[in-house]
């Protein structure tokens, strides 16, 4: 079947999100061949259909209408409206890692795309492939330079284009004449390099028709280098050969190639150890004979853990980032120029390079070349859970020991355990996840307020799961609105807001009692109503053990609603992991 798209009336109502089950792009809707001939936004709306990115975040703005009303009458096409575009940006980013595929999203020029930079800088650094589309003013007023709003009254209409290089992959404002080249290289190169792109698309070029034969057949992710693949294997096979043990650290770069069910099949191996960085945490089931848990250097929780990769016979780097968080703070004691290397587009084993191999391939390769060989069978190192909490005691205050331990017992399978940067991201580091469950967070870039709208994109993207979200009082504050769009949609996650009065990761930092780590004391309990959404939520407010417990038991007996539970803890108070981690920068400050 062909892939031209089935278009309604550009006044037809907007989609209505589909509840379906979990779902991957592999499945993701077809549109009927009809027409010949489209239009540049139907052209656009139909490639991100087939690519499995039927679902667009964004606002409106005068210059995008035009384009809206083109993307909008393709079948297929779901829009998603947030409360700000910064918000869209972290909604589409969490949609694509939740999809492992794209996100996308549409503003408006200017005052709309600049509001997103942010987000989708934070997509470049974390490798997650999202589309920022921005609707722009016409070819013609750009070249009279006219003076229009949402511009530098300068006539330049390059500025934010030219901030958008700095950002992404590829930034391109499309021309009507080579639109449909320009659209398919941006998408190519946002699934080649797993990184963002920007299409500026002119309002008048939003609705110039274009050939649609491009369209029956879907864009294809590129292929290995027949050659360099082959050079790969065979010294990949004489390095396993001579090794008695293998150990694999694995990065975010596998699920941005939704390579999950790989990194599996090669922990089933005899002799093989996974440890995961903490941006790809529980990438192979935690309760896993080979699993080592997440590896940080020197704060990784469990020392067999840290050995068996510090000291592994062979080491593979399977897409991993090795930035400051995700190695804690560069206290890695491997040698990352004698590692086996597997990234995106090429890898390393040694000092010899093979370009042109994809993550993809060369992991299917290491499968492959384990089940050529033998080596005896790991020991289990185990990485136990958080201590059990204890019993609550009526009316004994909160800490996070006690809240961590309660969660630990408290999670189910299957869940998208959701954490904002700070307090809440490293606490939730050292839960053991169950079974089948993600952790979605933002190491790298750790922009508070990322996940609250990131929860939309993990809801839209799989609404056969249940969210649950970790996120401070200080990051809540940034975002919260976007919370609206999540329950009026009908999702039902279960939020913790974590009330510790401000900003404790910086507090335990550098000036604790400072006024800028303060903020506006809010009624949290109150948000959802003021968003009228009363009916949609549940809310508790746990500010001691007992209270905590009777919150969680709600939790779990209530499935038909979201539930916003405050949990009031002490400003100074936080994580083990956070601690150290923390303890390390205010040490690594002080010497400078």
């Amino acid at each position: 079947m062909s892939d031209f798209p089935t278009v309604t009336s550009p006044d037809a109502p907007d989609h209505t999100p589909d509840h379906t089950p979990d779902r991957t792009p592999d499945d993701a809707p077809r549109s009927a061949p009809r027409a010949t001939t489209v239009t540049v936004g139907q052209y656009l709306a139909t490639r991100l259909v087939q690519l499995g990115a039927d679902h667009v975040f964004g606002l409106p703005g005068d210059f995008n209408l035009s384009l809206l009303d083109q993307m909008v009458t393709v079948d297929g096409l779901h829009w998603v409206g947030s409360t700000n575009e910064l918000n869209a940006a972290y909604a589409a980013d969490g949609y694509a890692r939740l999809r492992r595929g794209l996100g996308a999203l549409v503003t408006t020029f200017g005052v709309g795309e600049l509001s997103a930079i942010n987000g989708v800088a934070g997509s470049f650094s974390e490798d997650v492939p999202v589309v920022q589309i921005t609707g722009m003013p016409s070819t013609s007023q750009k070249a009279e330079g006219a003076h229009l709003h949402h511009t530098l009254i300068d006539g330049d209409y390059e500025h934010f284009y030219r901030a958008y290089r700095e950002v992404t992959a590829s930034a391109t404002i499309v021309r009507a004449a080579t639109a449909t080249r320009d659209i398919d290289a941006a998408l190519m190169t946002a699934l080649r390099e797993s990184k963002p792109v920007y299409l500026g698309i002119p309002s008048d070029v939003a609705v110039a028709t274009v050939h649609a034969a491009n369209l029956r057949h879907p864009l294809v992710a590129a292929t290995s280098d027949a050659g360099e693949l082959a050079r790969f294997t065979t010294e990949l096979a004489e390095a396993v050969a001579s090794a008695t043990r293998v150990t694999m650290l694995v990065g975010p770069q596998v699920h941005r190639r939704s390579l999950e069910p790989l990194v599996r099949e090669i922990a089933d191996h005899d002799g093989v150890y996974v440890a995961s960085q903490n941006m790809s945490k529980a990438v192979l089931d935690e309760s896993h004979p080979a699993s080592l848990g997440t590896y940080m250097g020197a704060f990784t929780r469990v020392d067999e853990a840290r050995a068996a990769v510090d000291e592994a016979p062979l080491l593979v780097l399977a897409g991993t980032v090795m930035s400051d968080f995700l190695t804690g703070f560069f206290t890695q004691r491997f040698d990352e120029d004698q590692a086996v290397e597997l990234g995106l587009t090429a890898a390393r084993i040694a000092d010899t390079t093979f370009y042109g191999v994809r993550l993809e391939d060369s992991l299917r390769a290491l499968h492959a070349v384990l089940g050529q060989t033998s080596r005896p069978a790991v020991t289990a190192v185990g990485h136990p859970p958080i201590a059990d909490a204890a019993p609550p005691v009526p009316g004994a205050p909160l800490d996070q020991e006690h809240f961590w331990a309660a969660v630990q017992g408290w999670l189910r399978p299957r869940t998208t355990v959701i954490a904002d940067a700070g307090t809440s991201f490293y606490g939730a580091l050292d839960l053991v996840l169950p079974d089948e469950s993600d952790l979605l967070g933002q190491p790298v870039w750790s922009s508070i307020g990322y996940t609250i709208p990131a929860t939309l994109g993990a809801s839209v993207a799989l609404p056969g799961r249940r969210s649950v979200l970790f996120v401070g009082d200080g990051a809540a504050q940034l975002t919260i609105q976007e919370l609206s769009t999540v329950l009026h949609r009908g999702a039902t996650p279960v939020v913790f807001l974590l009330n510790n009065d401000g900003y404790t990761v910086e507090r335990k930092i550098q000036s604790p009692a400072a006024v800028y780590q303060d903020i506006a004391p809010w009624d949290w309990t109150l948000v959802p109503a003021a968003f009228g959404a009363a009916d949609r939520v549940v809310t508790a407010r746990a500010t001691t053990q007992d209270e905590l417990a009777a919150a969680l038991e709600l939790a779990h007996a209530t499935t038909d609603k979201a539930l916003l539970i405050e949990v009031v803890l002490p400003p100074m108070d936080s994580p083990r992991l956070l601690t150290v981690l923390t303890e390390a920068i205010a040490h690594a400050a002080q010497r400078r």
